[in-house]
C-alpha cells in the first residue's frame, strides 16, 4: 500500500512536470508572436522580456518544486516523521501542548527552508526585470511580523481544535469544522484592521473624482463600501493589483499606488466595475460554500481515518499519535483532490467572465476593461501564449489574450446586434410612412 501511495504521488508529480514542460516549449514556439489583440500596445523587445521573465520563474519554480518535493518524500517515506513523532511526545505528556508544538515546529521548519528560494526569487529575479523595491531590511521585517502573526494565529487554531477533539472524541469534528469556519469569518472582519495595516500603509484616496466615480458605481449596484484606500505598495513590488477586502459594512476597496500610476480614471473604474461583478453575482459566496462543504466532508473522514492506527501503522509509526495521522491524511488528501484541480480551475475561469461581462453590461464601456487588462498583462510581464492544457489545469483566470478577445468580440457581435435592430426598425417605418402617407404618428416614430 506504501508502494501504491509513492507510485500515486510520484505520477502526480510526474503530470505537473510535464504540464510545465509543455508550457515551456509552447513559449518557446510561439513567445515571440505579438497576438492580435496587443497589437500596437507591446513591442517585441518587450515581448522578449516577458518570455525570459515566465521562463526563468518556471525554471526556478521546477528546482523549488524539486526540493520541496524531496523533502515530503524523505519525511514521509524515509522515515523521518517517525523520529519526529517520537521526539515531540518525549517533550509534553499534555495532549494540547504537543500538538501545538509538533505543528508550530513543522511551519518553522517549512518557513526555513523556503527563505533561500524567497530571496532568489524577491532580490534576483524580480530585481533583475525591474518589479522588486524592497530591501533587505524591509524584507527581514516582513518575515518577522509573518512569523509572530502566524505563530499567534496557528497557536490559537490548533489549541482551541485539540481543546474540541479531547473534550468531544465522538463529535469533535463537526465542533472543529464550526470554530475553523466562525474563525474565517471573524478574520474577514478583523483582517483590514488589525492585520492588513501590519504589513502596508492605507491612505484615502487623493483624487475626488475617481473616488466619486467609484463610489457612484457601487452605489449603483447596490454595494456599501465604507472607505476607498490606496496601498503603498511600491515600497515592495511594481507589480499592479486591486481588490476588495473585509466583509459586510466593513468592505472595502484597496488599489495599490502602482495601479493607478498605470492606469487612466476610465480603465480603473472598468478594474473595479469586475470586482463589482464577484460581489454582485456571490462568487465570494458560492467559494465560501463550496469549500466549507469540502471541508466539512474532509473533517468528518479525518474522524473516521483518525478512529484507527491504520494510517500510523502503514508507515511504521509509533507511538500511534492523532498528530502524526493528520499530517498523513493531508499527505493523502493532496493526493486525491488533484484531480478535481482542473475542475476548480474551470469555475474559478467562469467565474472570472461572468464578471467581466457583468462589468461590461454595467459600465457599457467594454474597451476600457480591455484596455485595462491589456496594460496590466504588460505591465506584470504575463505570459500571452500559455499552453491550453496548462492554462486549463492550472488558470483561475482565462489567459488574458483570450479575455481580451472575448470582451471584443461580445462588444462587436453587440454592435451587429443593434445595426440589424435598428435596420429592421428602419424597413418598418418605411412600410408605415408609406401606408400611412406621412401621418405624424409616423414622423414621430422616424425621430425615435
Amino acid at each position: 500500500m506504501v508502494t501504491l501511495l509513492l507510485l500515486l504521488y510520484l505520477l502526480i508529480v510526474g503530470i505537473g512536470y510535464g504540464l510545465k514542460w509543455l508550457n515551456l516549449k509552447h513559449l518557446e514556439a510561439y513567445g515571440a508572436e505579438v497576438p492580435p489583440e496587443f497589437a500596437g500596445r507591446i513591442d517585441e523587445e518587450l515581448l522578449r522580456k516577458t518570455r525570459d521573465y515566465t521562463v526563468e520563474n518556471s525554471r526556478f519554480g521546477f528546482f523549488e518544486s524539486a526540493f520541496s518535493h524531496l523533502v515530503t518524500l524523505l519525511f514521509l517515506f524515509g522515515g523521518l516523521l517517525a523520529h519526529y513523532n517520537r521526539a515531540i511526545l518525549h517533550l509534553s505528556d499534555s495532549f494540547i501542548l504537543s500538538g501545538i508544538l509538533f505543528f508550530l515546529l513543522l511551519a518553522y521548519a517549512s518557513t526555513l527552508l523556503s527563505i533561500p528560494f524567497d530571496l532568489y526569487s524577491t532580490f534576483r529575479i524580480e530585481k533583475k526585470y525591474g518589479f522588486n523595491t524592497r530591501t533587505l531590511r524591509l524584507w527581514i521585517t516582513d518575515q518577522v511580523k509573518s512569523l509572530v502573526l502566524s505563530t499567534l494565529l496557528l497557536g490559537i487554531l490548533v489549541g482551541v481544535g485539540l481543546w474540541l477533539v479531547a473534550a468531544s472524541p465522538e463529535w469533535w469534528w463537526l465542533w472543529v469544522w464550526g470554530f475553523f469556519f466562525l474563525f474565517g469569518i471573524v478574520m474577514m472582519y478583523l483582517s483590514p484592521y488589525v492585520i492588513e495595516p501590519l504589513f502596508n500603509k492605507y491612505t484615502p484616496l487623493d483624487d475626488p473624482e475617481l473616488e466619486a466615480k467609484i463610489r457612484g458605481l457601487m452605489e449603483g449596484v447596490g454595494i456599501h463600501v465604507s472607505r476607498v484606500f490606496k496601498m503603498d505598495a511600491s515600497k515592495r513590488s511594481k507589480h499592479t493589483n486591486a481588490y476588495f477586502t473585509g466583509i459586510g459594512r466593513v468592505k472595502r476597496i484597496v488599489l495599490f499606488d502602482t495601479l493607478l500610476e498605470k492606469l487612466n480614471e476610465s480603465e480603473v473604474v472598468a478594474v473595479l466595475a469586475h470586482e463589482a461583478g464577484h460581489w454582485k453575482k456571490k462568487h465570494l459566496l458560492k467559494g465560501i460554500v463550496l469549500s466549507q462543504v469540502l471541508i466539512f466532508i474532509g473533517a468528518y473522514l479525518t474522524w473516521r481515518f483518525t478512529r484507527t492506527d491504520w494510517l500510523t501503522d502503514l508507515f511504521g509509526i509509533e507511538p500511534a499519535s492523532f498528530f502524526a495521522k493528520l499530517v498523513i491524511l493531508g499527505f493523502l488528501y493532496s493526493i486525491v483532490s488533484f484531480p478535481l484541480t482542473p475542475l476548480t480551475s474551470m469555475l474559478a475561469r467562469r467565474f472570472e467572465r461572468e464578471a467581466d461581462d457583468f462589468a461590461c453590461t454595467m459600465s457599457g464601456d467594454r474597451e476600457s476593461l480591455a484596455s485595462s487588462l491589456i496594460k496590466l498583462a504588460r505591465d506584470n510581464l504575463s505570459n500571452l501564449h500559455p499552453h491550453p492544457w496548462y492554462a486549463a489545469f492550472y488558470y483561475s483566470h482565462p489567459p488574458v489574450v483570450e479575455r481580451v478577445r472575448g470582451i471584443r468580440k461580445t462588444k462587436t457581435k453587440s454592435k451587429s446586434k443593434a445595426f440589424h435592430r435598428r435596420g429592421h426598425g428602419e424597413k418598418s417605418k418605411t412600410r408605415s410612412k408609406t401606408k400611412s402617407n406621412h401621418r405624424k404618428d409616423a414622423e414621430s416614430a422616424e425621430k425615435t
